[in-house]
């Protein structure tokens, strides 16, 4: 049965956009880097998500609204380092990849497989729009573009439909907040969706859909997984252009970067914003979290990804 959303009324709704949704002056800086994008790039933040249900989890570690505004502050910090070591940029990229949200009345949006979670519907939908919205006022805050874009990945194994409902609020708020142009957002709602910068393709997937895929992309580069990028390549007619193409994925809660598998493009995954759940915890690792910031330049082929880490939170 698919979730009924309806719970979340119309009146909350209109609450949570006036409180966030206000007119923001904005200047872009006067000299810009032309030549290059600054991409911000996290995954898995699985929102509402509780880490430690009885107090006796193998690692323990909190994840709440207060842990997940430390970590976002975090990234703001080493963006703001990237701006004043390289100068600003054309454009700022900031990509989600998905699972931003942990699920929907404590399961996934496949629904049948039940979560422990710290907040109900309505908290988790407040937290995440927040989330989303100070992310980007503040990432423009830091003067160091004239354009900020947008991609959510909203085809996932848990957030599905609930993601893109807060990603459709957030999308309706920050558009309003600023001019014309200033800032575009994407919720991409197909498994595998792709934008261009410059010569540069970027192919991006959550892993694993919101119905069919029970495995999805795996960490490594199988040749199942080879050839499912390749068909999509040429379907979109990109296989054989002279784009450098690059595939980027969440899911797998995994930093893994193979730059060899393939000769045609870059298979990229990137470790989950989240801690790690009491269940991964107990049947694999404590695993890290952290996300990533590339630098791309727009027209040779010269990405710098820069991985960081968060330390385990076990309080």
């Amino acid at each position: 049965k698919e979730p009924d959303f309806a719970g979340i009324a119309e009146e909350h709704i209109r609450k949570v956009v006036q409180d966030l949704v206000k007119k923001v002056s904005f200047s872009p800086p006067a000299v810009t880097n032309t030549q290059k994008a600054l991409r911000i790039l996290y995954t898995d933040t699985h929102i509402a998500m509780e880490t430690n249900s009885n107090g006796f989890g193998l690692y323990g570690g909190v994840w709440n609204e207060v842990k997940l505004e430390e970590r976002r502050k975090y990234l703001l910090e080493k963006v703001a380092n990237r701006i004043e070591k390289f100068g600003s940029f054309e454009e700022i990229h900031i990509v989600d990849f998905g699972d931003f949200c942990d699920g929907w009345d404590g399961e996934t949006a496949r629904k049948g497989h039940t979560l422990p979670q710290n907040m109900d519907n309505e908290k988790a939908f407040d937290v995440g729009v927040k989330f989303k919205v100070d992310l980007v006022r503040d990432v423009l805050a830091l003067n160091g573009c004239h354009k900020v874009r947008v991609f959510n990945v909203c085809n996932d194994n848990h957030s599905a439909s609930f993601g893109y409902v807060v990603n459709s609020a957030a999308k309706q708020i920050v558009e309003a907040m600023y001019p014309e142009g200033v800032v575009e957002v994407i919720n991409s709602r197909k498994f595998i969706s792709h934008y261009t910068y410059g010569n540069h393709v970027f192919v991006y997937t959550h892993g694993k859909d919101d119905k069919h895929l029970k495995f999805g992309f795996k960490p490594h580069l199988d040749s199942r997984g080879k050839e499912k990028i390749e068909e999509y390549l040429k379907v979109n007619d990109l296989f054989s252009s002279k784009l450098y193409k690059t595939f980027e994925k969440g899911d797998s809660h995994q930093q893994l970067i193979d730059q060899s598998t393939s000769d045609d493009f870059d298979y990229n995954n990137y470790m989950a914003f989240s801690p790690s759940s009491e269940w991964v915890q107990t049947n694999f690792k404590r695993g890290r979290s952290g996300f990533n910031i590339m630098i791309v330049d727009k027209y040779r082929n010269e990405k710098e990804l820069m991985p960081y880490y968060f330390k385990w939170d076990a309080k």
